[in-house]
């Protein structure tokens, strides 16, 4: 066996469409090269754009697939980039709130986010005294970014994608705007789908490829999905934007959202076992519900296989992870277990799923570089 590089990302570097064009169409050609593909490269460029073009055109959009574009979206909100995150085809980087100050849109969040920034600091503190300051920070703006909207621009994120994917994604934008209805959450969306689109129309533009047989955003479900464990799963769930933005990126699983009709929150258990902090912690999701807060909760569906799953419980049953992802993951353990070993052909998926049950990563074989803050011990019980 041999490997040759055809093509590669370099830094700084930027390939017209043309250019992407012609790289498709020489994959094309590797199909059915009467040589070998140095012969193919050798070939006059009329010829290989003709046969680029024509998968265009026929609909093989596969080998447009092979170029790809290395982009840096700055200033997004961050309900654009779930709905890139969840048509799994891309590489992404994104700024972190986790372990960054959010920039909030408005005075209003800007003051809720620092207020609850400075009490979960001192909640976090006095809670686990053991715990070094730059952890109770990082965990403080963690749960402080819940007040910001999933509209506020300030998301930064590298995102590769394929040629043919970018020109799917500006048919997806197109989809949505010409049929989303005028419900609050969509006449907040639509402004950022036509940005963007616009924006990415001037990088790529291939418009044989929008033609994507009418397919759009996967995100947004239209109705209520039947719940079902086997080899194949599908489950229902509240999970607050931000936890579902986390679970997004296991893109082995499928993920549909809807919005209910009653404005719920997630509240980190910290703030839910003290009555007064957490009435005065709701009163303030409330008053900055209208912007669709990161701490919003929203009707989840997630779908699967089973091995799917075993590799979610792999990653989510941490302590590095969040406590809401993670109580979820093992909330939804519990329920795949228990009704897979009520049938008799699927008792064998009930065995397997039980040597996961109480058991966190390190605890299946993985080797974690970091311990968790909060030591082992405590990774379904910490309160934040």
């Amino acid at each position: 066996m041999k490997i040759d590089v055809l093509a590669s990302t370099k830094l700084g570097h930027w390939e017209g469409t043309r250019d992407m064009l012609r790289l498709s169409g020489l994959e094309a050609g590797i199909c059915y090269m009467p040589k070998d593909y140095k012969n193919l490269i050798r070939e006059q460029i009329d010829k290989t754009m003709q046969r680029a073009n024509g998968t265009v055109e026929n609909g093989h959009h596969s080998v447009t697939g092979h170029p790809s574009y290395n982009l840096v979206l700055i200033d997004i909100p961050k309900i654009l980039a779930m709905l890139l995150n969840n048509e799994k085809e891309y590489t992404t980087s994104e700024k972190s709130g986790r372990y960054t100050v959010m920039t909030a849109a408005n005075e209003e969040e800007r003051q809720l986010y620092e207020k609850w920034r400075e009490k979960f600091a001192k909640m976090i503190a006095e809670e686990y005294p053991e715990i070094p300051a730059r952890t109770v920070n990082k965990l403080a703006m963690e749960n402080a970014r819940l007040f910001i909207s999933v509209f506020t621009p300030a998301t930064t994120m590298g995102y590769t994608v394929s040629l043919r994917q970018a020109n799917y994604l500006i048919g997806f934008c197109e989809k949505m705007i010409s049929e989303s209805n005028l419900t609050p959450f969509y006449q907040k969306l639509i402004p950022y789908l036509v940005e963007f689109s616009d924006n990415l129309r001037k990088i790529v533009n291939v418009e044989g490829l929008r033609e994507n047989f009418g397919r759009g955003f996967s995100l947004f479900g239209s109705e209520e999905r039947e719940e079902y464990f086997g080899d194949v799963y599908s489950t229902n769930y509240l999970e607050s934007f931000v936890g579902l933005a986390s679970a997004l990126r296991h893109r082995s699983l499928w993920y549909e959202m809807r919005l209910p009709e009653e404005k719920m929150f997630y509240a980190a258990p910290i703030i839910a076992e003290d009555s007064e902090t957490f009435a005065e912690y709701m009163d303030d999701m409330h008053s900055v519900a209208d912007n669709f807060p990161q701490g919003m909760l929203v009707e989840v569906n997630e779908r699967g296989t089973t091995e799917a799953f075993i590799m979610k419980c792999h990653e989510r049953l941490c302590g590095a992870t969040q406590p809401e992802i993670c109580q979820q993951t093992r909330t939804t353990l519990d329920r795949y277990i228990l009704s897979t070993s009520k049938r008799m052909a699927t008792k064998r998926i009930a065995e397997e799923l039980r040597k996961l049950k109480g058991k966190i990563k390190c605890q299946m074989g993985f080797s974690c570089r970091q311990p968790c803050a909060l030591g082992p011990e405590q990774v379904f019980s910490r309160k934040i």
